[in-house]
């Protein structure tokens, strides 16, 4: 009879949960590292992705397409928004900008229960990939296994806009040094209302095709925006420099999560956060180097 470690299928969890930490924390680096934003509104971004998938999947790959393109719009119009809400916010102002957009986060949080109710909703994907796959004698969801497959390839793609394209080089740019971006006929303020959009796309996506694993709920929003405040403090946030690094990080925070659960269930409410110490102490000290851009 064919047997399976019984940790693989909690791994394969984590994988599936660490990437969906890294589409939604990639767009907080890149707000942050790039724009100089704390958005502490970026899980009510993801949460509204959610709730659209919610609202209005039915098992149909059309109705998960339509949810896609509405829920990336929704949340790419509320990333673009808040550029305007902090454009008179200093760069360097983060606490004004983390009350600002607290309290968008909350307001957001409101009137998103409002809408649809203080309970978890229930997310349908299609039926070709909702039929559970057999690993080596395991049921493991197929769902997880195409996201797993539509995750990586969008961490790849996310990789190569940044480091292989004129966008990419305009963010490199305003990073390292925004004066010489306008100094050659670039906007900076531009630049920041395109990586704010972005953002809010990448939450949005994340929210949509993340729904089945991180469901909406009137906590979604705050757990979305913990784990991935998580993932930035032990990935780094120097926006272009930091998209390998916050794959890795988001990626362990999966295998922490899960596997704790697993291993140790009744340290598995601290454990993640004792690795969040662990690496700052280590980094602190000088043990580990910070990512520097390839």
């Amino acid at each position: 009879m064919n047997q399976v470690d019984p940790y693989l299928i909690p791994a394969l969890d984590g994988v599936a949960y660490g990437l969906l930490l890294f589409v939604v924390a990639a767009g907080l680096v890149l707000s942050f590292g790039v724009a100089g934003i704390l958005n502490l509104a970026h899980g009510t971004l993801y949460a509204i992705g959610a709730y659209v998938a919610a609202i209005l999947s039915d098992g149909s790959w059309l109705a998960l397409l339509l949810a896609l393109a509405v829920g990336v719009g929704a949340a790419t119009a509320g990333g673009a928004a808040l550029s305007g809400m902090l454009a008179p916010v200093p760069r360097g102002d983060h606490l004004t900008q983390a009350l600002l957009t607290f309290g968008v986060a909350l307001a957001g949080g409101s009137l998103l229960v409002m809408a649809f109710g203080a309970e978890n909703l229930p997310v349908r994907v299609p039926a070709t990939v909702d039929r559970p796959v057999d690993l080596a004698g395991h049921a493991y969801a197929g769902y997880r296994l195409v996201f797993i497959a539509v995750a990586a390839a969008l961490a790849l793609a996310l990789h190569a806009v940044v480091t292989r394209t004129r966008a990419g080089m305009l963010v490199r740019a305003a990073v390292d040094d925004p004066d010489m971006v306008a100094c050659l006929g670039v906007n900076p303020e531009r630049v920041r209302l395109g990586v704010l959009a972005a953002s809010g796309a990448l939450a949005g996506a994340a929210g949509v095709l993340g729904a089945p694993i991180i469901g909406p709920g009137p906590s979604t929003a705050a757990t979305v925006l913990l784990l991935s405040l998580v993932v930035v403090v032990l990935g780094g946030r120097n926006g272009h420099s930091s998209v390998v690094a916050t794959l890795v990080a988001a990626l362990a925070v999966g295998q922490i999560q899960t596997l704790g659960v697993a291993l140790a269930p009744t340290a598995a409410p601290f454990l993640l956060f004792a690795a969040m110490a662990a690496v700052l102490a280590a980094r602190s000290h000088g043990l580990i180097r910070r990512w520097s851009p390839a």
